[in-house]
């Protein structure tokens, strides 16, 4: 008899829900079932993760507070009850999805049970208080070992058929070798400056590496890729501004390689299997252990340090990223 399974995930950064990859798919093999999600909207879930194939349909519920608690625990409870799941699986320590499953009497609620979400669940596993310090990769670890679920591998993955995004995107079939940076982050103080980003171009069109740059930030962000290309001059930049997540997609599937600050692009292009270099200079590198990107540091750099000032990153030059990534292409 096939097993209906949900997974819950409220985070609405789309590296977050990245991140969590490797452990829907643990779920999905422990059960020897395809699983659906429920995820914030802004994460574009039904874009990116379409064609991968142990996940089965994708909702949306925005996981609000105040006067619209109520409102999204009954759009869970709809979702559950037409599907009628017997396994609710929660990836972090929000109660509204644990709520909405047991007031339907759902069998299986488990979650990691930090803070007051344990009275809502029927495992009887949890993740401790101190477990909350841990990365969001660390925390799910543990909650899939606590609960007897086996990991096969620790990096994000997606499986895309990129022609789906053809459509619409046949501007960025520009003919020669491309490259992306990605120049936006939702934290500013995480953004390497405009001027550098122009520097490493020169430095790596001089070595020919490349013909054209797509410029990856979301719209809000426009203004970044705007002062890049009229600090540079220079015709070789694609701007991808305008673009929605498909876009994105399209232009990080037809690069060589990837630089980018550490945001969603970064953690994506990796996923997507893309060369991904990031640039980080201002944060902790313990949570980007469990990717394929390769990290762009200054020096002698502690792994926990953490600046919330964009000056920072000032002291990771143009030179030295330009160094460091001729060292891992050649």
């Amino acid at each position: 008899m096939i097993k209906k399974i949900c997974i819950v995930y409220t985070h609405h950064k789309l590296g977050d829900l990245i991140w969590q990859l490797p452990y829907i798919k643990a779920i999905s093999e422990h059960h020897n079932e395809k699983v659906d999600l429920i995820v914030r909207k802004k994460t574009q879930a039904k874009n990116i993760l379409e064609d991968i194939s142990h996940i089965n349909k994708i909702f949306y519920n925005e996981f609000r507070k105040g006067i619209f608690y109520w409102v999204d625990v009954l759009k869970l409870m709809k979702i559950y009850f037409q599907n009628k799941y017997e396994y609710v699986y929660i990836l972090d320590k929000v109660n509204k999805p644990a709520v909405a499953a047991k007031l339907l009497s759902i069998k299986n609620i488990i979650g990691p049970g930090i803070g007051r979400q344990k009275k809502w669940l029927t495992c009887k596993n949890f993740l401790t208080d101190e477990d909350w310090n841990k990365t969001y990769s660390e925390q799910s670890q543990k909650f899939l070992k606590i609960n007897s679920i086996k990991l096969k591998n620790l990096y994000p993955e997606i499986d895309i058929n990129v022609n789906r995004f053809e459509k619409g995107n046949s501007d960025l079939l520009i003919e020669g070798k491309k490259i992306a940076f990605g120049v936006d982050s939702f934290e500013d103080y995480k953004m390497w400056y405009e001027e550098d980003f122009v520097k490493l171009a020169n430095l790596l069109y001089e070595k020919k590496l490349f013909d054209f740059i797509y410029l990856i930030c979301g719209p809000e962000k426009s203004y970044i890729a705007d002062k890049i290309m009229k600090i540079s001059q220079k015709k070789f930049f694609i701007d991808c501004s305008k673009k929605d997540l498909r876009g994105v997609i399209f232009a990080l599937k037809n690069s060589e390689f990837f630089v980018g600050n550490n945001s969603g692009p970064l953690n994506l292009a990796a996923a997507l299997n893309i060369k991904s270099f990031g640039l980080i200079a201002n944060d902790p590198i313990n949570e980007l252990k469990f990717s394929k990107i390769m990290i762009l540091r200054p020096d002698n750099l502690d792994d926990n340090y953490r600046l919330r000032n964009r000056e920072g990153m000032k002291e990771l030059t143009p030179e030295k990223v330009f160094k460091d990534i001729l060292t891992q292409i050649n």
